[in-house]
C-alpha cells in the first residue's frame, strides 16, 4: 500500500509538532546548567521579560491564544536557568490582591491574551482575562479588573469557560 504524498506530509508534520510539545514547558532544560540561549532555543522568544537589579531575569511564556498555561522562567545573574514555574495556578492567583499594580500582576502570571483585554468606559475599568485549568480540570477564566485611572487591581474573580459544546466548560484533558 502506497501513502499519498499529502498523507505522508501530514504524518511528518504531526511528528514534528508532537516532538515540539516536549519543549512546550522547557522540560528538557536543566536548572543550573541551561543558559539563556538554550532557553530561547527550546521555548522560543519570551512574550515579556524583566531584568532585576541584581542582573537576574524573569521571562514570561504564555501558551495561548487558547492555551491554559503560562510558564515563568527565572535566570540567575550568570544567565543560568534557576527554575521554570507554571503560574496559572490557584496558589499564584491567591497572591493577587486589591491595590496591586498592573506590573505586579504581569510579573506574577504573565500577560493576558490581547483578545482577553477590555476597557469599560462607564466604570473606568480595565479587565484582563487568562484561560486556565481549574481544580476540576475544566477550562475557566481568571479575571483581574483594574481601576483604569490608577492602574491598580480593583477586584479578582473566576468564571467557567462556557464556550464549549452546549455551553459546558471544555475539559483540560488531552
Amino acid at each position: 500500500m502506497r501513502l499519498s504524498k499529502y498523507l505522508y506530509a501530514l504524518i511528518v508534520l504531526s511528528a514534528v509538532w508532537l516532538s515540539g510539545c516536549a519543549s512546550y514547558g522547557g522540560s528538557s532544560l536543566k536548572p543550573g546548567v541551561s543558559s539563556l540561549p538554550e532557553v530561547v532555543g527550546t521555548m522560543g522568544p519570551a512574550a515579556m521579560s524583566w531584568t532585576n537589579p541584581d542582573g537576574s531575569e524573569q521571562l514570561a511564556y504564555p501558551r495561548g491564544p487558547l492555551g491554559t498555561q503560562t510558564f515563568m522562567v527565572y535566570l540567575g545573574a550568570d544567565q543560568k536557568l534557576q527554575r521554570i514555574d507554571k503560574v496559572l495556578e490557584m496558589a499564584v492567583f491567591a497572591q493577587i490582591q486589591t491595590g496591586m499594580s498592573q506590573e505586579q500582576v504581569l510579573r506574577l502570571i504573565g500577560p493576558p491574551q490581547p483578545q482577553a483585554t477590555q476597557y469599560f468606559k462607564a466604570r473606568d475599568e480595565l479587565a484582563w482575562s487568562w484561560l486556565f485549568c481549574d481544580s476540576w480540570n475544566t477550562q475557566a477564566f481568571l479575571d483581574v479588573l483594574f481601576n483604569a485611572s490608577s492602574g491598580t487591581v480593583r477586584s479578582v474573580g473566576q468564571r467557567q469557560n462556557l464556550l464549549g459544546r452546549d455551553g459546558v466548560a471544555p475539559s483540560c484533558a488531552h
